[in-house]
């Protein structure tokens, strides 16, 4: 999972936990056990093992985020 997760440094991201959690924002660092992820208002370290699913947040055509995400 860090390998994967060293993917999306400096993108700004959707992170789905196993709890049914869902976090937004850039990842900043990916270490061993954790991944650093930074908001306009937060710092979250979140454990890699509760990582379910990493997905880039949607942007349209024109590179605005989407407003209404569905999974």
């Amino acid at each position: 999972m860090k390998e994967l997760a060293t993917s999306f440094l400096g993108k700004e991201c959707l992170i789905y936990t196993v709890n049914s959690q869902t976090l937004t924002g850039t990842v900043k660092e990916v270490t061993d056990g954790a991944l650093l992820l930074e908001s306009e208002t937060t710092r979250e370290a979140v454990n890699l093992e509760y990582i379910v699913r990493i997905r880039e947040y949607p942007r349209n055509k024109k590179g605005k985020k989407k407003s209404v995400v569905l999974d």
